[in-house]
């Protein structure tokens, strides 16, 4: 689906040099009439569901790759936000309108990045009538680029992957998805948009959805603020953090062994934005007012958010149609929601009908853009492990990419693949959880596990039904043979590994953790735990402990030791 296009040519804007900048996007509620069958079947789905072999489209295909697809060459209905941009990158003005467009060309990123980067070479040679155009659109680009560094924006490099797969449709391999100045250009451009509609829709005083992203809460600052004093980051965020020290800790951390950790410790702390009729803002984007324009054949609230904006041009008021019951996936959220809400301090104001409409819809579209991030997770999940089965006993590298109190989560170099050494595989003497650090530390040989430690594992089970990979650590110096014939005795299926039900769903990070972890208002304490005796192999047998060892372990048990009694919980 092609729902977006780019124009830019040079203006003079006020006294000063700039550039005119359209986005034009499909006008899907041209066809997709308000109340229809197709309009209730899209609701209902409120977002297409991305996956690696296949899409599930919001709405039928005739549409969305056909009618409301920008093709080149042919001519479209499209809805535009015309645009003045000063030199400074502010947009000076705006205006929307309907349009039938005539694309002229289609571009791949990959093509538009080789232009900026070689205006001489091969690629710009066979556009050389476009070459201007992509120029004036990068001109314009990094005008809103340095205006985004003034606003403070949050902008974090974090590495996405993708599953590359054969007719067939298993995984060939797992690359990194690497973005190009071509990506940036277009989402600068996307974001101007979707500034200027919920401002449209904001200073019309018409009911829409706005897409909010509030900051951080209490906890989750205190949390931050231990991390970053642990990891000696040298610079924190205050009680009332600001979009632009998070981008300033990002930046000055960036060139860091480490950076990856902090930044992924930056966005965690963050709230996931929400579709809500009430304004409050985009924390991450630094913007007073934020919505959804640019995609109306994938996501709902854009279409929305179209019908709202042409209702306003015609003076007229846009009613919301009768919408089907909400469903599991909205009670879910609004569960999570109703925890962040505060006591009011004043008697609340009465909602009106239409405004309680809107609430409805804006939770249904947020629960339902979780539910398909889930799902393609899931099934992204599903395959990774699949394709780890064929490399079961195989040793790789990796680094750390969280620690828990239940084990280190480990991400492969070569593949990109997370797996879990369980805590029991680290050594025989106990481990503790240090929530500030994020590390696991062995109590008495000092060992430290922490974010970005490099360490070399062995895969030794994968459980297909529940999305897990399990691996071992590799100390130096192991029986290579013996490593390799326990795995492909999980690979048999004659492991006899931890049970899952003693695992447990918290032995992975899926967003269900139940290991036991520290509060954050305990200002970072520790959780011990105990790892397995080096002793023990896979199989569950274990080497008799000598009488001096055993001795030992009777004394510490009535001694009392508090981070024994701990550790004697059963793992949930």
């Amino acid at each position: 689906d092609f729902d977006d296009a780019v124009y830019c040519e040079p203006a003079k804007v006020g006294r000063g040099k700039g550039w005119r900048l359209l986005v034009a996007i499909a006008d899907v509620s041209h066809y997709v009439e308000t109340g229809s069958a197709i309009d209730i079947d899209a609701y209902d789905r409120a977002t297409s569901v991305y996956f690696p072999r296949r899409v599930i489209p919001m709405l039928p295909e005739k549409l969305s790759n056909g009618l409301c697809s920008l093709n080149p060459n042919v001519e479209r209905l499209c809805m535009v936000c015309d645009m003045l941009v000063n030199a400074k990158g502010e947009v000076h003005a705006y205006q929307f309108y309907p349009a039938v467009m005539f694309s002229q060309a289609r571009f791949t990123y990959t093509e538009v990045a080789a232009i900026l980067g070689n205006t001489r070479g091969s690629e710009a040679e066979q556009r050389k009538a476009m070459v201007p155009h992509l120029l004036h659109l990068h001109e314009v680009y990094q005008a809103l680029l340095k205006e985004r560094g003034v606003r403070g924006a949050v902008d974090f490099e974090t590495t996405e992957t993708q599953i590359v797969c054969d007719e067939a449709g298993r995984i060939e391999k797992i690359i990194p998805r690497t973005r190009n100045v071509a990506h940036r250009v277009i989402e600068e451009a996307m974001l101007a948009a979707n500034v200027c509609s919920a401002d449209f829709i904001s200073q019309s005083k018409h009911t829409g959805l706005f897409r909010a992203h509030e900051g951080p809460t209490a906890e989750k600052v205190q949390t931050l603020r231990n991390y970053l004093k642990a990891m000696g980051v040298g610079m924190t965020v205050g009680d009332q953090p600001t979009p632009g020290e998070f981008q300033q800790i990002a930046v000055a951390t960036k060139d860091r062994p480490d950076a990856p950790q902090i930044h992924s410790m930056l966005l965690r702390s963050m709230q996931q934005a929400i579709y809500t009729p009430v304004n409050s803002g985009h924390f991450g984007l630094a913007y007073e007012a934020y919505t959804h324009f640019t995609s109306p054949i994938r996501r709902y609230p854009d279409l929305l958010v179209h019908r709202v904006i042409k209702a306003i041009l015609g003076k007229t008021k846009y009613q919301l149609p009768l919408l089907p019951t909400p469903g599991e996936a909205v009670a879910k959220l609004s569960k999570r929601l109703a925890s962040r809400v505060k006591e009011p301090t004043e008697k609340p104001k009465k909602i009106s009908a239409d405004q309680l409409a809107w609430q409805a819809a804006g939770l249904h579209c947020s629960a339902n853009e979780r539910r398909a991030d889930e799902a393609s997770r899931d099934v992204e999940a599903w395959l990774k492990c699949k394709y780890m089965r064929e490399h079961l006993g195989e040793e790789f590298g990796g680094v750390v990419t969280a620690a828990t109190s239940f084990g280190i989560f480990v991400t492969l170099d070569a593949m990109y693949v997370e797996g879990l050494v369980h805590i029991t595989e680290l050594g025989g003497e106990y481990y503790r959880f240090d929530e500030a650090r994020q590390e696991l530390r062995g109590e008495r040989s000092g060992m430290r596990y922490a974010l970005g430690t490099r360490v070399r594992v062995q895969v030794s089970r994968v459980d297909l039904d529940g999305r897990k990979i399990d691996f071992r650590l590799i100390h130096e110096g192991e029986d290579k043979a013996g490593q390799v014939g326990r795995a492909m005795q999980d690979k048999a299926g004659g492991s006899t590994e931890l049970p899952l039900q003693e695992r447990g769903d918290g032995s992975r990070r899926n967003g269900k953790s139940s290991g036991k972890r520290s509060d954050a208002s305990n200002g970072g304490r520790s959780t011990a735990a105990k790892s397995r005796p080096d002793s023990s192999d896979r199989s569950g047998n274990k080497t008799p402990a000598s009488p001096g060892k055993a001795r030992k372990i009777a004394a510490k048990k009535s001694a009392g030791n508090p981070a024994l009694k701990q550790a004697k919980k059963p793992r949930r």
